[in-house]
């Protein structure tokens, strides 16, 4: 199983960071170690001082292929859902200015976390998907589908010309403006239009 991530896929999250707009999708991955399974606390790692959280809508693959068109992109995912890309951001802050990559900052062990699936109907993806963090009750990022620089369908096709996808990869497609630190105690609370599809405590 393998987890794509796409990065600077908003532009104002873009801007936030200081990054410019990318003129075709950011890819990187995130290793299988990187998925917090189910009922697995999440423990502050000791490598960095200044954790971050990015809510990301997350793609679940149900169909594998290669070189996707777009126009058939939406056939080979089937549900999705809310995650986190947590980001050692002082870490990678540092690798950047090194231009050394961010495996280090973005995919070490439990870094992506999953909320709970809905299936992916048409008449779903015919609607703009908002979704939203809280922290402690307090909301800190919003989200919206319509809002992506490249849709669902355009990161499918073009993640499949370099990799091949396979049943039960997943896709994080970008995080909106308001990514932000976390601490030790937070409780940080994911919702896909109103429902709530994961709920965490960082230990």
């Amino acid at each position: 199983m393998k987890i794509f991530c796409v990065g600077r896929n908003y532009s104002e999250h873009a801007k936030e960071l200081n990054n410019e707009l990318p003129a075709e999708p950011v890819i990187f991955l995130k290793p299988k170690s990187a998925l917090l399974l189910p009922n697995t606390p999440f423990y502050y790692p000791q490598f960095t001082n200044e954790l971050h959280y990015e809510a990301e809508l997350v793609l679940h693959i149900s169909k594998n292929g290669k070189y996707i068109e777009e126009a058939q992109a939406s056939k080979y995912y089937d549900n999705i859902t809310v995650g986190i890309d947590f980001t050692a951001r002082d870490v990678q802050r540092e690798l950047q200015k090194k231009s050394l990559p961010w495996e280090k900052a973005k995919a070490w062990d439990n870094s992506a976390l999953l909320g709970k699936w809905q299936l992916t109907t048409k008449e779903l993806l015919q609607k703009s998907i908002e979704f939203s963090l809280q922290v402690n009750n307090q909301p800190v990022q919003n989200g919206n589908s319509s809002n992506m620089i490249f849709s669902f369908d355009q990161i499918v096709a073009e993640i499949s010309q370099y990799f091949a996808l396979n049943i039960g990869d997943l896709i994080y497609t970008g995080t909106p403006s308001g990514v932000g630190e976390c601490v030790v105690g937070d409780v940080l609370s994911g919702y896909l239009g109103t429902e709530q599809v994961f709920k965490i405590e960082i230990k």
